[in-house]
């Protein structure tokens, strides 16, 4: 459909009235506040990636700790493994944010719990704010269970942007019809039956959530015990329990149980040798259900 006035729709804010488009200002009164993490929310209708934007503004000294940047659309969203990651415009939550943890001491070797701090932050946030349960898939995956299958729905990305800061990028499919799918396995909080879709009350959650945890972690110097941080993120991910393969750097394999997240956020994998190895990166597939 051509609007009368000659414009292109995919342009038209108001294309598609079951995707609204999120309204800045509001996000900004809501959560921008004195003595708070967050320091800035800007919306932009379209970007290739939040992430390598907001990386750059970081690296350049233009964006402070807390700068929020939100892309109802992006053309070259990217996941872990250089992955690529895409929506129809509006279908989902899109955004990145810069946190500094250096600035509270945080030691560095403490800075790989990011991407799971920020799991338990969406989790916990959906649950309350969706009436979603949200299980956490090692290390960077959030699943969502559409009719009795565990599924997909959204990922995590933290990337080093400067000597003292980490963008943690989050993309959560939110509208996404079964049509729309880029993979079979995907899923979306529409299928997994979610009882809110407004994207704004669902995005002031995750931003509080992780506030919240970025606060208490920052509090403990990074400490994921001191925290609670690691055992609220075994508590919830599924991983844990479950065979798995590990296909690890190097095209080397590593099969076995997954049995414990470390102090350091690596996950514990029993092998049938009666070994136990600790994976800092790789791609992790389930083998079996829990």
């Amino acid at each position: 459909m051509t609007p009368r006035d000659g414009s292109d729709v995919h342009d038209n804010r108001w294309s598609d009235l079951d995707r609204p488009p999120l309204a800045a200002t509001g996000l900004r009164r809501s959560l921008v506040r004195d003595g708070g993490l967050w320091s800035s929310v800007e919306v932009v209708p379209r970007t290739g990636s939040t992430n390598t934007d907001l990386v750059a503004r970081a690296v350049a000294g233009t964006a402070d700790e807390g700068a929020v940047l939100v892309a109802e659309e992006q053309s070259e969203g990217r996941g872990r493994l250089d992955r690529r990651w895409s929506a129809p415009p509006r279908s989902g939550l899109f955004f990145s944010v810069l946190v500094k943890p250096g600035e509270h001491e945080v030691p560095v070797e403490r800075w790989g719990w990011l991407p799971l701090l920020t799991g338990v932050a969406v989790a916990t946030a959906l649950s309350s704010a969706a009436g979603v349960d949200t299980a956490l898939k090692w290390p960077n995956d959030l699943l969502l269970t559409v009719g009795d299958e565990e599924r997909k729905a959204g990922g995590i990305l933290a990337e080093r942007a400067g000597a003292d800061a980490v963008v943690v990028g989050i993309g959560l499919n939110v509208s996404l019809r079964a049509e729309e799918l880029p993979v079979p396995g995907a899923g979306s909080l529409a299928l997994a039956g979610a009882k809110v879709l407004d994207r704004e009350p669902l995005l002031r959650a995750v931003l509080r959530s992780f506030e919240r945890w970025y606060v208490e972690w920052c509090a403990a110097e990074g400490d994921p015990t001191l925290s609670r941080l690691q055992e609220t993120y075994a508590a919830g991910c599924a991983t844990l329990g479950r065979q798995v393969r590990a296909m690890l750097p190097g095209d080397r394999e590593l099969v076995g149980e997954a049995v414990a997240v470390d102090g350091d956020g690596r996950l514990v994998i029993a092998t049938p040798s009666g070994d136990r190895e600790p994976v800092g990166a790789g791609d992790i597939v389930h083998l079996r259900p829990a």
